[in-house]
């Protein structure tokens, strides 16, 4: 495995900044979710809301994940929507959590975030993930191969491949020597080039230990998703750092948790925008998925058994309730998990419920207010 260069890319460019009274740096993770009778329009029109939300109030930054073929969420082209926030912010952070990196070629990504660092210099994140984002037939499709293995297996090698694009910097006599993502350091280079040779730092996600390890070992900020695999962040997190190697990228390991969290006026209104998403996944998980149902509907359903064991062991992890309560569950969770950053995402019907719990997170913690 090469070893990441760190050329521009600094601990500077990884590690959040605290605002009013939080211990953490607080920053969010859209999945541009679509409730029945909303539109994908109106579902981007709330990410845009948000993103100004979070960059006025002092979130440290605001990313994107890949997912296909779901219905309920809208957010199958990060970069797309990346290009599409960094016309309307102006110095929040954006990145992506993530782009999984087997669905793509990885010169098209460097190309895509070269872009995106043009759009918006030093405010891009690259967050890569190795699982496909969906199911395997629609991964087959993305990928015009039905030998999925592969792409996971071979992680290392095409994050190797990536990087090598992003820093533009393939040996002499290897066959992609001569080829250049553009934007990128080539232009630095060419007659009359005035371009920055940074990029975007490198993260890598995981749901278990295999990329806390290569994130470890590599030196890179490793992000964990807690918000859909909470009982193995303690164990990734320490694996981590048991792996970590000071690297030119980072002197010390830097984590950050997804944390599924909603805050509301009271706990009875929490409790309904939290049981709509679990709804949502009980029928993503049961092969039937679709647009976020909307409260009333979720309450009204009649959960099986299996099915309300399955949500209850869901919603034990959502951080939901008041401002209060959120504050202390979060304050709880990053203390009990040492995490240096939280990443708030939070899955509700409608976009006002979401824009509400991100301003009653920010009062709680006394953000900024311009």
């Amino acid at each position: 495995m090469d070893e990441i260069r760190g050329d521009e890319i600094r601990g500077d460019k990884i590690r959040g900044r605290t605002e009013g009274t939080a211990t953490v740096p607080l920053s969010v993770l859209d999945l541009v979710t679509v409730g029945q009778g909303r539109t994908a329009t109106q579902a981007l029109r709330t990410s845009v809301d948000i993103a100004q939300l979070a960059e006025r109030r002092g979130f440290h930054r605001y990313w994107v994940a890949e997912h296909h073929s779901m219905p309920g969420v809208a957010s199958s082209s990060p970069a797309v929507i990346l290009a599409h926030l960094a016309a309307h912010t102006e110095r929040i952070r954006l990145g992506s959590g993530g782009v999984m990196l087997p669905n793509h070629a990885p010169l098209v990504i460097a190309e895509q975030f070269g872009t995106l660092e043009a759009m918006a210099p030093g405010r891009i994140d690259l967050g890569l993930g190795r699982a496909p984002g969906t199911d395997g037939a629609t991964a087959a499709a993305l990928r015009r191969t039905d030998r999925l293995g592969e792409g996971a297996e071979d992680f290392p090698q095409q994050l190797a491949e990536l990087t090598r694009f992003l820093d533009d910097d393939f040996p002499d006599g290897h066959p992609y020597a001569r080829v250049h993502a553009v934007p990128g350091p080539v232009q630095a280079t060419a007659d009359g080039g005035v371009q920055s040779p940074a990029r975007p730092p490198i993260w890598l996600l995981g749901s278990s230990g295999f990329s806390a390890r290569l994130a470890g070992v590599l030196g890179l900020p490793f992000a964990f998703a807690h918000h859909f695999s909470a009982q193995n962040t303690v164990p990734a997190l320490d694996l981590y750092r048991e792996s970590f190697r000071p690297s030119a990228v980072l002197d010390a390991p830097y984590a950050l948790i997804g944390v599924a969290a909603l805050a509301a006026d009271d706990e009875r209104e929490a409790r309904r925008q939290v049981l709509s998403g679990a709804l949502a996944m009980v029928r993503l998980r049961t092969g039937r998925p679709g647009l976020v149902p909307t409260p009333e509907e979720a309450e009204a359903y009649a959960f099986s058994p299996m099915e309300r064991e399955f949500v209850d062991g869901w919603l034990v992890n959502i951080v939901h309730g008041t401002a209060d309560e959120v504050r202390t569950g979060l304050d709880d969770l990053a203390k009990r998990t040492g995490a240096d950053e939280l990443m708030i995402t939070a899955n509700a019907h409608g976009g006002e419920a979401r824009l509400r719990s991100y301003e009653l997170i920010a009062d709680a913690y006394a953000l900024p207010t311009a």
